[in-house]
Protein backbone atom coordinates (compact mmCIF):
# COMPACT_ATOMS: atom_id res chain seq x y z
CA UNK A 1 0.00 0.00 0.00
CA UNK A 2 1.31 3.37 -0.93
CA UNK A 3 -0.46 5.21 1.84
CA UNK A 4 -0.54 4.40 5.45
CA UNK A 5 -4.04 5.76 5.84
CA UNK A 6 -7.26 4.85 4.15
CA UNK A 7 -7.83 6.93 0.98
CA UNK A 8 -11.41 7.69 2.01
CA UNK A 9 -10.16 9.12 5.27
CA UNK A 10 -7.58 11.19 3.44
CA UNK A 11 -10.19 12.52 1.02
CA UNK A 12 -12.55 13.35 3.90
CA UNK A 13 -9.76 15.18 5.70
CA UNK A 14 -8.87 17.11 2.48
CA UNK A 15 -12.41 18.11 1.79
CA UNK A 16 -12.91 19.18 5.39
CA UNK A 17 -10.05 21.65 5.00
CA UNK A 18 -11.79 23.30 1.97
CA UNK A 19 -14.49 25.83 2.83
CA UNK A 20 -17.19 24.65 0.43
CA UNK A 21 -20.26 26.03 2.25
CA UNK A 22 -19.76 29.61 1.00
CA UNK A 23 -19.13 28.34 -2.53
CA UNK A 24 -22.27 26.23 -2.37
CA UNK A 25 -24.29 29.23 -1.17
CA UNK A 26 -22.80 31.34 -3.98
CA UNK A 27 -23.76 28.71 -6.54
CA UNK A 28 -27.30 28.61 -5.15
CA UNK A 29 -27.53 32.42 -5.30
CA UNK A 30 -26.20 32.45 -8.86
CA UNK A 31 -28.72 29.76 -9.83
CA UNK A 32 -31.57 31.80 -8.31
CA UNK A 33 -30.33 34.93 -10.05
CA UNK A 34 -30.14 33.12 -13.39
CA UNK A 35 -33.64 31.75 -12.90
CA UNK A 36 -35.01 35.23 -12.00
CA UNK A 37 -33.17 36.80 -14.93
CA UNK A 38 -34.48 34.15 -17.28
CA UNK A 39 -38.05 34.72 -16.06
CA UNK A 40 -37.70 38.52 -16.41
CA UNK A 41 -36.19 38.11 -19.87
CA UNK A 42 -39.03 35.84 -20.93
CA UNK A 43 -41.64 38.32 -19.65
CA UNK A 44 -39.86 41.20 -21.37
CA UNK A 45 -39.74 39.26 -24.65
CA UNK A 46 -43.46 38.47 -24.33
CA UNK A 47 -44.22 42.18 -23.76
CA UNK A 48 -42.13 43.18 -26.79
CA UNK A 49 -43.84 40.55 -28.95
CA UNK A 50 -47.26 41.82 -27.86
CA UNK A 51 -46.24 45.43 -28.64
CA UNK A 52 -44.87 44.32 -32.01
CA UNK A 53 -48.15 42.58 -32.85
CA UNK A 54 -50.12 45.73 -31.94
CA UNK A 55 -47.80 47.86 -34.08
CA UNK A 56 -48.20 45.40 -36.97
CA UNK A 57 -51.99 45.62 -36.70
CA UNK A 58 -51.82 49.45 -36.58
CA UNK A 59 -49.50 49.47 -39.58
CA UNK A 60 -51.86 47.24 -41.55
CA UNK A 61 -54.83 49.48 -40.69
CA UNK A 62 -52.97 52.66 -41.66
CA UNK A 63 -51.68 51.06 -44.84
CA UNK A 64 -55.21 49.96 -45.76
CA UNK A 65 -56.56 53.49 -45.10
CA UNK A 66 -53.74 55.00 -47.14
CA UNK A 67 -54.39 52.68 -50.07
CA UNK A 68 -58.12 53.41 -49.86
CA UNK A 69 -57.45 57.18 -49.86
CA UNK A 70 -55.14 56.85 -52.86
CA UNK A 71 -57.72 54.78 -54.73
CA UNK A 72 -60.43 57.38 -53.99
CA UNK A 73 -58.26 60.32 -55.08
CA UNK A 74 -58.91 61.48 -58.64
CA UNK A 75 -56.30 63.99 -59.89
CA UNK A 76 -58.58 65.18 -62.71
CA UNK A 77 -61.45 65.99 -60.33
CA UNK A 78 -59.05 67.68 -57.92
CA UNK A 79 -57.58 69.85 -60.69
CA UNK A 80 -61.06 70.75 -61.93
CA UNK A 81 -62.13 71.74 -58.40
CA UNK A 82 -59.01 73.91 -57.97
CA UNK A 83 -59.70 75.57 -61.33
CA UNK A 84 -63.35 76.21 -60.37
CA UNK A 85 -62.32 77.73 -57.04
CA UNK A 86 -59.73 79.95 -58.75
CA UNK A 87 -62.33 81.14 -61.26
CA UNK A 88 -64.79 81.86 -58.47
CA UNK A 89 -62.10 83.73 -56.53
CA UNK A 90 -61.27 85.97 -59.51
CA UNK A 91 -64.98 86.54 -60.18
CA UNK A 92 -65.54 87.64 -56.56
CA UNK A 93 -62.47 89.89 -56.72
CA UNK A 94 -63.80 91.54 -59.90
CA UNK A 95 -67.22 92.03 -58.31
CA UNK A 96 -65.58 93.60 -55.25
CA UNK A 97 -63.55 95.92 -57.50
CA UNK A 98 -66.68 96.89 -59.46
CA UNK A 99 -68.58 97.56 -56.23
CA UNK A 100 -65.71 99.67 -54.94
CA UNK A 101 -65.70 101.74 -58.12
CA UNK A 102 -69.48 102.10 -57.95
CA UNK A 103 -69.16 103.21 -54.32
CA UNK A 104 -66.60 105.86 -55.30
CA UNK A 105 -68.90 107.04 -58.12
CA UNK A 106 -71.87 107.24 -55.75
CA UNK A 107 -69.73 109.08 -53.23
CA UNK A 108 -68.82 111.65 -55.91
CA UNK A 109 -72.47 111.89 -56.93
CA UNK A 110 -73.42 112.41 -53.30
CA UNK A 111 -70.86 115.22 -52.98
CA UNK A 112 -72.17 116.85 -56.16
CA UNK A 113 -75.77 116.58 -54.96
CA UNK A 114 -74.70 118.03 -51.61
CA UNK A 115 -73.30 121.04 -53.48
CA UNK A 116 -76.56 121.41 -55.42
CA UNK A 117 -78.52 121.14 -52.19
CA UNK A 118 -76.35 123.86 -50.63
CA UNK A 119 -77.01 126.12 -53.64
CA UNK A 120 -80.73 125.45 -53.43
CA UNK A 121 -80.79 126.14 -49.70
CA UNK A 122 -78.86 129.37 -50.29
CA UNK A 123 -81.44 130.47 -52.86
CA UNK A 124 -84.23 129.86 -50.38
CA UNK A 125 -87.72 128.53 -50.90
CA UNK A 126 -88.63 131.03 -53.63
CA UNK A 127 -85.41 130.48 -55.59
CA UNK A 128 -83.45 133.05 -57.56
CA UNK A 129 -86.23 134.30 -59.85
CA UNK A 130 -88.65 136.48 -57.89
CA UNK A 131 -90.90 137.48 -60.77
CA UNK A 132 -92.57 134.09 -61.15
CA UNK A 133 -95.39 132.79 -59.05
CA UNK A 134 -94.90 130.35 -56.16
CA UNK A 135 -96.19 127.36 -58.15
CA UNK A 136 -93.84 128.09 -61.06
CA UNK A 137 -90.90 128.51 -58.66
CA UNK A 138 -91.61 125.09 -57.13
CA UNK A 139 -91.81 123.56 -60.61
CA UNK A 140 -88.51 125.16 -61.63
CA UNK A 141 -86.92 123.90 -58.43
CA UNK A 142 -88.17 120.35 -59.11
CA UNK A 143 -86.88 120.51 -62.69
CA UNK A 144 -83.44 121.57 -61.42
CA UNK A 145 -83.36 118.65 -59.00
CA UNK A 146 -84.40 116.26 -61.79
CA UNK A 147 -81.68 117.61 -64.09
CA UNK A 148 -79.01 117.11 -61.43
CA UNK A 149 -80.13 113.47 -61.21
CA UNK A 150 -79.84 113.08 -65.01
CA UNK A 151 -83.60 113.30 -65.72
CA UNK A 152 -84.95 115.75 -68.33
CA UNK A 153 -88.70 116.29 -68.19
CA UNK A 154 -90.55 117.44 -71.30
CA UNK A 155 -93.99 119.08 -71.37
CA UNK A 156 -96.73 118.29 -73.84
CA UNK A 157 -96.97 121.34 -76.19
CA UNK A 158 -100.76 121.09 -76.40
CA UNK A 159 -101.69 120.61 -72.73
CA UNK A 160 -98.59 121.97 -71.01
CA UNK A 161 -98.52 118.89 -68.73
CA UNK A 162 -95.22 117.07 -68.19
CA UNK A 163 -95.81 113.68 -69.79
CA UNK A 164 -92.34 112.53 -70.93
CA UNK A 165 -89.04 111.98 -69.07
CA UNK A 166 -85.59 111.17 -70.47
CA UNK A 167 -83.47 109.30 -67.89
CA UNK A 168 -79.71 109.28 -68.52
CA UNK A 169 -77.24 107.02 -66.70
CA UNK A 170 -73.74 108.30 -67.45
CA UNK A 171 -72.04 105.40 -65.63
CA UNK A 172 -73.79 102.77 -67.73
CA UNK A 173 -74.16 104.89 -70.87
CA UNK A 174 -77.93 104.21 -70.93
CA UNK A 175 -80.76 106.53 -72.00
CA UNK A 176 -84.40 105.65 -71.20
CA UNK A 177 -87.41 107.58 -72.51
CA UNK A 178 -90.41 107.20 -70.20
CA UNK A 179 -93.95 108.29 -71.15
CA UNK A 180 -95.71 109.36 -67.96
CA UNK A 181 -99.24 108.01 -67.71
CA UNK A 182 -101.52 109.51 -65.02
CA UNK A 183 -103.02 106.10 -64.23
CA UNK A 184 -99.74 105.07 -62.54
CA UNK A 185 -98.83 106.54 -59.14
CA UNK A 186 -95.95 108.91 -58.48
CA UNK A 187 -94.38 106.25 -56.27
CA UNK A 188 -94.30 103.85 -59.24
CA UNK A 189 -92.41 106.36 -61.40
CA UNK A 190 -90.10 107.33 -58.53
CA UNK A 191 -89.09 103.68 -57.99
CA UNK A 192 -88.67 103.20 -61.74
CA UNK A 193 -86.40 106.27 -62.03
CA UNK A 194 -84.24 105.14 -59.11
CA UNK A 195 -83.84 101.67 -60.58
CA UNK A 196 -82.93 103.13 -63.97
CA UNK A 197 -80.31 105.43 -62.45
Amino acid sequence: MLLDEDPATLIAQCTSHFKLDSDRASLLRIGDSLSTLSTFRQQHLSGLQSTLQKLNRTHQTLSSNHNHTLSQHNPTTHAAEILRLDTEKFKIAKQASDLEMEGERLEGELGRLGGVLSELEAEGVEGGERERGPEEDATVLKLKVYRTLGIDVEADPTTGQYNKAVVRNAAKGDVHVVNIDPKFSRQFYTNYFWRTM
